[in-house]
Formats: C-alpha cells, sequence, structure tokens
C-alpha cells in the first residue's frame, strides 16, 4: 500500500503562517498536519505502508525533505519526494508523482485531518472519503445508487444531491488506473476552473464501470485559515485527551501556574503567573508570564508577556508584550 500526498501549495489562506513555513507542516496539538494525517490513514487503513509519496513544490527547501522523509521512515516505509513548481491542479500534482502510481494506494490532500474507524472495502475498485455535512451546495458531494455504491461527482450542487462531501482523501485498488485516465486529460488538455483535475479521471473510471464506493469519516477538520486552524487545533487536543494521551511534557516549569486541559505543552515551557487553558498548544521552548491564554495555538520559541488571548495563533520566535486578544502573528515578529 502507497501514500500518495500532494502538498505543493503553502497555503495563501494562511498568511502569514505559510510565509516562512508550508502549511502542511504546521503543528496541531504538537505534530505537523500532514505527520497527523499520514499517520490517521496508516490507522484506519491497517496495513503495511510501503511508501508515501510526497508532492511538494521545490522551493520548500531540503530541511522540509528530509522532515518528510522521516514521516514515511516513522511508518517502516519509504519515502520519496517529487515536485510540482507550477499550480496547475489536483490532477497534475497527483501526476507528478506518476513513478508511484502504481498498485493500491491512498491520494490525500495535505490540508485537513481526519478521525475515523472502518473497514476498507477491497471488492470496490475506489473508496472516495466523505463527511455528511449540513451544507452539502458548498462542498463537491458523492451521489449514491440504491447499492449505495458513487455514481457520481457533483461540484457545489444547486439542488440537492446527497449530503455527502468529498474531503480529499481516495483509495485506488491499482491506482495505475487513475493514471492512465489522468494521462488522457493532460494529453488532451481537459481543464476545468484553468486547472487540470482529479474528477476527470475519475468520472472517465465511472463511465467504464468501475466501483466507487464511500468511506464515512466521523470527524473532518480543516486547516484552511486562521479561525479553522485554531478550531482544528481545539478539536483534536480533545479528542487526543480522550484518548488517554499524555499532552504536557515532564521538564515543563511551573510558577504559580494553572494548565486546563486539553492543552500540549512542549518541552522547555515555562508558564509563570499565568493560566493556560482549554485547547492551547504550547510549543518547544516557549514562555509565558503574567499571560491568560485559551483556545490558541502557539508555536516554538515564542515570549508573551501581559496577554490575555483567545482564538490566536503565534508562530515561531515571537516576542509578544501586550493586550491584544484575537491574534494572527507570523515567525520572528515583535510586539512590544
Amino acid at each position: 500500500m502507497k501514500i500518495i500526498v500532494p502538498m505543493a501549495g503553502r497555503g495563501s489562506r494562511l498568511r502569514p503562517h505559510t510565509l516562512t513555513i508550508p502549511k502542511p507542516l504546521i503543528p496541531i496539538a504538537g505534530k505537523p498536519i500532514v505527520h497527523r494525517l499520514v499517520e490517521d490513514i496508516a490507522g484506519v487503513l491497517n496495513q503495511k505502508i510501503d511508501e508515501v509519496a510526497f508532492v511538494i513544490h521545490e522551493s520548500f527547501g531540503k530541511k522540509v525533505e528530509e522532515d518528510l522523509i522521516a514521516i514515511a521512515q516513522k511508518l517502516g516505509a519509504k519515502g520519496t519526494i517529487y515536485y510540482q513548481n507550477e499550480a496547475l491542479g489536483t490532477g497534475h500534482a497527483i501526476m507528478c508523482a506518476k513513478d508511484s502510481l502504481i498498485g493500491p494506494a491512498v491520494i490525500a490532500y495535505a490540508d485537513t485531518l481526519i478521525r475515523a474507524d472502518f473497514d476498507l472495502d477491497k471488492t470496490a475498485d475506489s473508496v472516495i472519503w466523505v463527511k455528511q455535512v449540513q451544507q452539502p451546495e458548498a462542498f463537491g458531494v458523492v451521489n449514491l445508487n440504491t447499492k449505495g455504491e458513487i455514481i457520481e461527482l457533483v461540484e457545489k450542487p444547486k439542488e440537492f444531491v446527497s449530503d455527502l462531501a468529498v474531503i480529499g482523501i481516495y483509495y485506488f485498488k491499482d491506482v495505475a488506473v487513475l493514471r492512465n485516465e489522468l494521462q488522457a486529460v493532460l494529453d488532451n488538455n481537459i481543464i476545468h476552473g484553468g486547472e487540470y483535475q482529479i474528477n476527470d479521471g475519475i468520472k472517465q473510471m465511472m463511465v467504464k464501470g468501475m466501483k466507487f464506493v464511500p468511506g464515512k469519516v466521523d470527524e473532518w477538520m480543516d486547516c484552511g485559515n486562521k479561525d479553522v486552524t485554531v478550531e482544528t487545533n481545539s478539536r483534536m487536543l480533545g479528542f487526543l485527551h480522550k484518548d488517554g494521551e499524555n499532552l504536557v511534557s515532564d521538564n515543563v516549569r511551573l510558577e504559580n501556574a494553572t494548565i486546563i486541559p486539553p492543552c500540549f505543552i512542549d518541552e522547555d515551557v515555562a508558564i509563570i503567573n499565568s493560566i493556560v487553558g482549554p485547547n492551547v498548544s504550547l510549543g518547544k521552548g516557549t514562555h509565558l508570564i503574567d499571560s491568560k491564554i485559551k483556545n490558541s495555538l502557539v508555536q516554538t520559541h515564542v515570549h508573551i508577556k501581559n496577554a490575555k488571548l483567545d482564538n490566536a495563533m503565534i508562530g515561531n520566535h515571537v516576542n509578544f508584550n501586550g493586550d491584544f486578544t484575537s491574534i494572527s502573528i507570523g515567525d520572528y515578529s515583535v510586539l512590544e
């Protein structure tokens, strides 16, 4: 089994945080988004993962590539790096990993997180992960027949088709079939919305009678912009806390401090005359003095003083001294 992860975009909706770090590497509850995604998929599949292929922009740099290879190696898998240097769509991104598109594989976009527990239908040619949503007109949805099989993909339907939204994770019994259909999409310059789309390959597979079924997830968490990323961090902390995972490092320095769970507190963090939580992540080396913080995501080596924060997202190596509340501060900022 292979996992293919297109992640070439840095994430313009999450600026300023993605000016210095690609969005899939922003930590959620102490672990990068893409790391959690790959682990969660591997857990759902419950199969040996042979390869994890990442499609990135060349500008991400060698350190990012090394970190991604390490994610694959932790699963006992080979890590492979491919490049997509032009934003030409999902179908094009997948085809950048053409050499790995053989055999059973999951394709997953690295801006979402899931919680799921189901058995993979191995009789199907493909499984498309979906989530029941309240406003299906805002999403791409699947249309099912009476057997519960997917017969159509409909993008933002104006009339009700179903309330099962496509979340961007797909299983293919033989991904080489999708590869061949996407090659035809590229060769014939089939473009929608100015880009080459995975859906055009999938639709041709459906036309040829291949069996597609839905795989329903229990939770679907987006990391598209600051507010939903902070919310996703809060939700993930809640799930991990409920699972009994230890989220607070043993060497946290506490002086007249209160931690209200769930919180992730990394190594070498100092909390002095402060209240932290609920739903807060504090990255390695962060110092919090004379402050109150809840529902917030703070990365590494941040110094916060005299602050009262709620729904805040703060990057790495930030110095923040003040009484602002809902903030979004990128790396290496100083506010005094």
